[in-house]
Formats: C-alpha cells, sequence, structure tokens
C-alpha cells in the first residue's frame, strides 16, 4: 500500500485557511511559551496556528516554512516555484498533508476545501477504502470497531479521546475481578510466579525488573540469556514489540505456556500485569525483541503452544496468528513523536493519539462525504501506516524494522 496515495494536487489553486490565525512564538501569552518552550530546540520553528473561535480546529505548531507558505496564500493562488523546488518529490504528499490538517484550502469547482471534505474528493479515488472493502482479520474489525466507538463519544480533547481509544476492548474491572485480585500479591499467586515450575524457569532464566518509572503497573523481567546490558524499555537496542492477548480467565492455564515458550526465545524482555486493571487491558502482556525476525521465531513458537486458547484482542496492532490472540507493532522513529513534552510514544499511543485528532478536526465538519473515522485512517495513511494490517509501512519505519540495509 502506497503511503497515503491521493490525486495530484499541485496544480490547484490554494488558500491559507482563514478559520486560522498565525502567531509568532515570541508573541503569545507567558503561560503559552512556558508550554512550548521545548519545541524552540528545532530552529525551523516558527509559531502556533491558534484556531479562531467556535472553528472546531486544533492548535498546531508550524515550522518557519510552513508559516511562509500560509501567509504567502493569504491571497489565493498557484503553488509557489521555491516550494516544489524544495519539496522535490515529496511536494505532493506534504501539500495534501497541510490540506487534510485544514492549514491550507484547495480549489475545486469555485469553492475552497480542506480537511475531511478535501479527502473525500482528492483521496477517494486513489485508495481501496476500508469502509468499502471486505473486513478481513479479526483485529482490523476489531480496530475498526473501535474508531467508530471513537466517533460516537462526541469527544472535543484529543487526549482524552486517544484514551478511550488506546483502552478500547478493556475488561470491565466488575467486583467478581476487584474481589479475585485486589493486589499484586494476589496477581502473582493467579499466574502461578510465586512457586512450581514458573518461578523455577524464572529465577534460571530470568532477571526481575524492580519499579523503574517506565514499568509502573507492570511485572517486568528481562532476560540472564541475552545479557542485561540494555535497561528495560530501551527504545535504542528494542525495536519491535509482541502483544500476546490471552482471555483473563485463561490465564492461569496459559502463562505458564507462555514463559516456557519465550524462555526459549531471543526475547529481550516481557512484562505482565501487576493487578486487575492491569490484567484486565487487551495488551496485558508484551515481549520486546531486538528485530522482527526474533519477534516472527517467538510467535511460531507461542502459536504451537497456544492453539485454541480464548482470546480478547488488541485493537491497533498487526494480526500474527489469524485470530487476535498474538499481534505486534514497532514504536515510531524519534523523528516521527510528538511534541517533546509527551515523551517518546509507544505504538499504540502513537497510533490513538493521531486517530483521536483526525477524529474531531472530522467530526466538525459536516459538508464532507466521508465519516469522520474513515478520515482518520486516510489521515494516518499519510503517517506511514497500513491501516488494514495495522502494519508500519513507511520507509522511515525501515530501522525500527531492521530493514535499513
Amino acid at each position: 500500500m502506497k503511503k497515503g496515495s491521493c490525486d495530484n494536487v499541485l496544480e490547484s489553486v490554494f488558500a491559507a485557511n482563514p478559520k486560522y490565525e498565525l502567531v509568532l512564538f515570541d508573541r503569545l501569552p507567558a503561560e503559552q511559551r512556558e508550554v512550548l518552550k521545548d519545541l524552540l530546540k528545532d530552529p525551523n520553528f516558527y509559531g502556533v496556528l491558534r484556531p479562531l473561535e467556535k472553528s472546531g480546529l486544533g492548535v498546531k505548531s508550524v515550522s518557519r516554512d510552513t508559516a511562509l507558505l500560509y501567509l504567502t496564500l493569504q491571497q489565493p493562488g498557484r503553488l509557489p516555484a521555491y516550494v516544489r523546488a524544495t519539496l522535490g518529490d515529496r511536494c505532493n504528499q506534504e501539500i495534501t498533508r497541510l490540506i487534510l490538517d485544514g492549514v491550507l484550502a484547495l480549489e475545486r469547482e469555485g469553492k475552497f476545501l480542506s480537511g475531511s471534505e478535501a479527502a473525500a474528493l482528492i483521496c477517494a479515488a486513489k485508495e481501496e477504502s476500508t469502509a468499502t472493502s471486505t473486513v478481513e482479520g479479526f483485529l482490523e474489525r476489531l480496530s475498526l470497531d473501535a474508531l467508530r466507538y471513537g466517533q460516537s463519544l462526541g469527544l472535543t480533547d484529543p487526549m482524552v479521546l486517544s484514551s478511550r481509544l488506546y483502552g478500547y476492548n478493556r475488561t470491565p474491572l466488575s467486583p467478581f475481578w476487584s474481589r479475585i485480585l485486589p493486589d499484586a500479591g494476589t496477581v502473582a499467586d493467579y499466574l502461578g510466579i510465586r512457586e512450581g515450575s514458573p518461578r523455577a524457569l524464572l529465577d534460571r532464566e530470568w532477571s526481575r525488573v524492580r519499579n523503574p518509572a517506565s514499568n509502573e503497573g507492570w511485572l517486568a523481567w528481562q532476560s540472564r540469556r541475552l545479557g542485561t546490558r540494555a535497561a528495560f524499555g530501551d527504545r535504542a537496542t528494542i525495536q519491535c514489540k509482541l502483544y500476546i492477548s490471552p482471555k483473563t480467565d485463561n490465564l492461569p492455564q496459559v502463562f505458564p505456556l507462555i514463559l516456557a515458550a519465550l524462555s526459549r526465545t531471543r526475547v529481550q524482555h516481557f512484562k505482565v500485569g501487576k493487578d486487575a486493571p492491569g490484567l484486565l487491558r487487551p495488551d496485558k502482556m508484551v515481549a520486546y525483541f531486538g528485530s522482527y525476525n526474533d519477534l516472527m521465531d517467538a510467535a511460531e513458537q507461542l502459536k504451537k503452544e497456544l492453539g485454541g486458547c480464548p482470546v480478547q484482542g488488541v485493537p491497533f496492532t498487526a494480526e500474527l496468528a489469524g485470530d487476535g490472540l498474538l499481534s505486534w507493532g514497532v514504536d515510531p522513529p524519534a523523528e516521527e513523536q510528538a511534541l517533546p513534552w509527551i515523551g517518546r510514544e509507544s505504538w499504540r499511543l502513537w497510533v490513538t493519539n493521531r486517530l483521536a485528532v483526525a477524529l474531531i478536526a472530522a467530526s466538525t465538519d459536516h459538508t464532507a462525504n466521508l465519516e469522520p473515522w474513515q478520515f482518520a485512517l486516510q489521515r494516518l495513511q499519510f503517517e506511514g501506516v497500513n491501516t488494514r494490517s495495522w502494519t508500519p509501512a513507511g520507509t522511515e519505519w525501515k530501522h525500527s524494522l531492521g530493514e535499513e540495509n
């Protein structure tokens, strides 16, 4: 699948979106400058596009290049020659991004279009839409259900909506589970890791990771056999993650099988929820690998051990076992991360943050033919994600997948 393939828009007439005002960083209120100060680390940072009242748009940080283009197109016109020369082969891709994000609008039949209204026109003919094609996989269907659910909530805060998308398919914390798993000690008993064969295997093959900041909410171990030079969660050495998602009821039976299979592979680290909310989430168990090939080898072993295991399933991850039990993701490259104060995002958080922004933006546009969830899928394709398989598809992900050579 091509990354965000749409019609060539470069011969269009463009205009800056009048629903924004461009504000230089220096002229923002002091409290906003404090929040955004880390953006000054980018020497090309200019300021923000701030939505006018009741426009429904979100605040966007902009570079000097984007600011210059926005100012140039205050009067509608053709794309300046310097933009084509600067962007080269990326020009259509980058200008389409600005259109879909509502920064620019393009003229069609005397009307200026942006956001989801423009997407319905310029992208529909090029992409095989998930909305109209057959949904094949369990996790593909689950992810679409999550998006439709997110749309139905009518939320306007992207962080709140992203959290709801991220937590979709979580088992409710019922009185039953609160009684069965009241604390970390009962979770250890439930998993069978206090004594017996799991305990012996953990002592022989694994070193416990004791509550680093990145490990809050998890019981975590790292491999003795592969060495412990890399700290838990070190993104420089850990490239891919495997999600293991049995139903919580079945964990006492399958956790020893999972542990035994992982101990035969090149897993660097793994973690499992340490309390009832952690074991009820869909991504209740995650294993980390230095390469995609190592992950696939482990998945094959787990398939043999866990055949027929009841599945919960992790939305926005890539199917491996055909039934949602095993799936994978790869954390985005550093240059693809969000604002500096957010910290580096995991695969699923990176995805849900961007889907939430697109859902909210499209929900405010009542003129488009696309449903907001459909627009969110199209917009995410421009970030290099195949939204049928939920795999990274852009060239900027090749290093994370060990495909740089």
